[in-house]
């Protein structure tokens, strides 16, 4: 969050990043996005997909989709 760069696991076989302080190293999800919300240069927060399913993939669909909600989401607290 503090290099406000996206990550992406791929193809199930990267660590899913652990998401709060109570994560264990076993491995919950398979597939995650993490993409920061950025107001005024500043990184706010960040909006997360993430899936327990095996068979998931985040592509550039999800991406796209955590991306918008980020821009939206930076765009409210800068009024």
């Amino acid at each position: 969050m503090e290099d406000k760069e996206v990550y992406t696991s791929k193809e199930n076989s990267d660590m899913a990043m652990p998401i709060t302080k109570n994560d264990k190293s076993d491995k919950k999800y398979n597939a995650q996005i993490v993409y920061p919300i950025i107001s005024n240069g500043d990184t706010i927060g960040t909006v997360i997909l993430m899936s327990k399913d095996t068979n998931i993939k985040m592509n550039e669909v999800e991406k796209k989709v955590a991306q918008s909600a980020a821009t939206f989401l930076a765009s409210q607290m800068e009024i």
